[in-house]
């Protein structure tokens, strides 16, 4: 069962995808922002890390280059919605940075789990 790391600001999504992804038999583990991620993701390991961009107190473009820098190994999903800019003006950023895949939101259960199976068979 693979360990994933899932990282969105906004309760009622992360509950959502947790939802999505148990059901599918992974194991979940959830952080509100990127602080926290990193905190974790320095005492456990992970085979994904989903993060959303656009978050209070680190955001996502930074939480992966520091991941990049830790864990240059773990398969990471960055999805935005956007804010200031397009969604997909966020998702260039983080492909530059070395994702291994992008999803923009609002995005299916489907279209989701699909990423994430994709990610984790390569």
């Amino acid at each position: 069962m693979a360990r994933i790391l899932l990282i969105d600001d906004e309760q009622m999504v992360l509950e959502l995808l947790v939802s999505v992804l148990t059901r599918a038999g992974y194991e979940v583990i959830t952080a509100g922002d990127g602080l926290v991620a990193c905190q974790l993701c320095r005492s456990q390991d992970f085979d994904l890390v989903i993060t959303d961009i656009i978050m209070p107190e680190m955001d996502g473009i930074e939480m992966i280059q520091e991941l990049r820098q830790r864990c240059p190994q773990v398969k990471i999903i960055a999805m935005s919605g956007g804010g200031r800019c397009s969604p997909q003006d966020y998702l260039e950023i983080a492909g530059v940075l070395g994702v291994s895949a992008t999803i923009a939101k609002p995005f299916s259960n489907k279209d989701f789990l699909a990423t994430v199976n994709e990610v984790l068979s390569h």
